[in-house]
């Protein structure tokens, strides 16, 4: 069992637990999360959320982000200068644009979560862009 420092289970899913976890997706959840999907800029639920707690993976529920890293970056997607551990998101290079993007992914389920980019707020300096639609909130 591989745990974050933040004291969770990072250990990846399996291809049947993701299938199970992912049978009460809607469709656009599924093309969201699970195709690599984006949704539309200023439509998600998430957008103006201003309450205290955490922004959990939607299909495997792992913390990825705290309301207390939560800014306005004007760009019509949720969007955070870090994370809630650094262990709790996954980077890869994304070239499907015809331009380079670092893509964000959840380390445990391997949803698509958004895109990380080097233009965010002190200290990070990093904006990480989500889609609301990968997400639940949690209340604190």
């Amino acid at each position: 069992m591989s745990v974050s420092a933040a004291g969770y289970d990072l250990t990846p899913l399996t291809r049947d637990e993701i299938e199970q976890k992912a049978a009460d997706l809607t469709e656009e959840e599924r093309r969201v999360l699970l195709d690599h999907g984006t949704e539309h800029p200023f439509c998600g639920t998430l957008l103006d959320n201003k309450k205290t707690g955490a922004y959990h993976c939607r299909l495997c529920d792992l913390p990825l982000f705290s309301s207390n890293a939560k800014f306005d970056s004007g760009t019509g997607w949720p969007s955070f200068f870090q994370p809630f551990d650094p262990e709790h998101i996954r980077y890869l290079e994304d070239s499907s644009l015809g331009m380079t993007r670092t893509e964000i992914r959840c380390p445990r389920c391997d949803s698509h979560l958004g895109h990380v980019f080097p233009d965010g707020p002190p200290p990070t300096g990093q904006r990480y862009c989500l889609n609301s639609i990968a997400m639940v909130f949690r209340e604190a």
